[in-house]
């Protein structure tokens, strides 16, 4: 089996240790995947935010950084919730994306997780090309994964496009 896989479905039905959130910076819920694992995961998710706010993060979870709570009702263990950065044609913020992914990573590493599941961070409203977050996001992981012990991480795409993309660059699913 591939370390690295890609599958076309929903990041909420995902049975891994950790789902990766693409959440907005406020940690409180929104709109996408974000909203997704907020409304199928339930309130203790909600809780946990919540109280990382009131403790850490108090301006919100800046872009590119990452931390984790309970999955409540998912059928993963943990969420990892990092936000992306919004793509702008004017200033490149690829390091920041790679960073979700590495720090993502680093995160379900501290936890113990040995399987993990990405959406595609930043492809949605943040408007970040789907091929060039394909790109940024797969190679952050291939550097990421060749220096830990994942059983698999495992990037799921909504629509077909992007499966297609992302499988093509792992060089197939």
């Amino acid at each position: 089996m591939r370390v690295i896989t890609a599958v076309r479905g929903d990041i909420t039905e995902q049975h891994v240790d950790a789902i990766v959130n693409a959440a907005n910076s406020s940690l409180l819920g929104g709109g996408g995947v974000d909203g997704a694992i907020h409304r199928k995961g339930g309130k203790r998710i909600l809780e946990e935010c919540r109280a990382l706010r009131a403790s850490h993060y108090g301006k919100g979870l800046p872009a590119g950084e990452a931390v984790a709570t309970t999955a409540g009702q998912l059928p993963a263990r943990w969420v990892i919730h990092t936000v992306g950065p919004v793509w702008s044609a004017e200033q490149d913020r690829s390091d920041l994306l790679a960073a979700c992914h590495r720090n993502s990573l680093a995160v379900a590493r501290e936890l113990g997780a040995r399987t993990v599941a990405f959406p595609a961070i930043s492809t949605g409203i943040f408007s970040w090309p789907v091929a060039d977050a394909a790109r940024i996001a797969v190679g952050a992981v291939q550097e990421a994964v060749d220096k830990s012990a994942f059983d698999e991480v495992r990037f799921v795409l909504f629509d077909q496009m992007a499966y297609d993309t992302y499988a093509e660059l792992i060089g197939g699913a």
